[in-house]
């Protein structure tokens, strides 16, 4: 079994938008299913040589499909993705409050479903999969993300301020704020904090807490097995 894992430090213009960035390789493994669980992050994936097959969607009225490139919106049920003992490509982690400016709609149109890159931003993402595929090297590919991301990006399209504090609130207390607290510090009522944090995000303040909180717990447990150590949830 073969396995790279490469992670790239994005340009200064996308570190508010971008979380991670890591080009993979796995080769040798067993043909099975990959779950890709719910996270804090968009996923913006472009793969190297075979389509990604999504089984199943986080959306369970989504049919399955094959994708060269995708992006997967926030959601609270895992995606299930067939691979046949290989999986090679590049994956973007993107903060929800970032979809306006590198995709062009707010992370809540794209809430549980998973979304083609040419379907997504047309021409300029049909591109960006043709570049990032064509390039030679992982220097190449995270190249050609970048340029192409930033080329398009509008810097200035922007949640209302009340709903980026929120999020932040949110994410840096690791999801134990009481929605009524967040509320609270950001000056809205419990009800309209969650009808406008919903339509950004996709998901309301209670289940976006949960799916950080989640989250947490997954990358413990993940650092746990990396150790050596008893995974004692």
């Amino acid at each position: 079994m073969g396995s790279e894992w490469v992670e790239h430090r994005v340009h200064p213009a996308l570190r508010r938008y971008v979380a991670t960035a890591v080009g993979y390789r796995q080769e040798g493994l067993a043909p099975g299913v990959h779950r890709g669980l719910p996270s804090p992050h968009l996923t913006f994936v472009v793969t190297l040589d075979e389509p990604l097959v999504v089984a199943a969607h986080p959306d369970p009225q989504q049919a399955p499909g094959r994708y060269d490139g995708l992006v997967g919106g926030l959601h609270t049920r895992p995606a299930l993705i067939v691979h046949p003992g290989r999986q090679v490509g590049l994956q973007l982690a993107l903060t929800p409050l970032g979809a306006r400016a590198l995709l062009g709609v707010p992370a809540g149109a794209l809430a549980g479903l998973d979304v083609a890159v040419p379907d997504l931003l047309g021409a300029r993402g049909a591109e960006l999969v043709d570049r990032v595929r064509a390039a030679t090297d992982w220097p190449g590919r995270f190249a050609a993300v970048e340029q192409v991301l930033l080329r398009g990006a509008h810097p200035h399209a922007a949640p209302a301020p009340e709903v980026a504090e929120a999020w932040r609130l949110t994410t840096a207390a690791g999801g134990r704020l009481r929605v009524r607290e967040v509320a609270d510090r950001v000056g809205w009522s419990d009800r309209h904090l969650g009808e406008r944090f919903r339509a950004e995000t996709g998901l309301t303040p209670k289940a976006a807490a949960r799916v950080v909180r989640f989250d947490r717990a997954r990358r413990a447990l993940a650092a746990r097995a990396g150790a050596g150590r008893a995974l004692d949830l």
